[in-house]
């Protein structure tokens, strides 16, 4: 008798960070896939479908205020629900 709630459609731009901009809770609360260059990536910190890149760790390296350092890639990116 429980209903699953409809997921909501997946933005252009979306980011995990909750202090940006780009970050909409409602979307986090199913679980999302994402694949650069048709391989699935687990590691996606933001992701921007029109411009084609994602923004992925590099390694362990922090910057001041102790979140990780961000690398851009570049290519075809595709988001879905899982």
């Amino acid at each position: 008798m429980t209903e699953a709630k409809a997921a909501p459609p997946l933005p252009d731009r979306l980011s995990v960070d909750p202090t940006s901009p780009h970050h909409i809770a409602a979307v986090f609360e199913h679980d999302i896939g994402i694949r650069l260059n048709d391989k699935e990536r687990f590691d996606v910190e933001e992701y921007c479908i029109s411009e084609g890149w994602v923004k992925v760790p590099a390694a362990r390296t922090l910057d001041r205020k102790g979140k990780p350092m961000m690398v851009k890639l570049t290519g075809k990116v595709e988001a879905f629900y899982r």
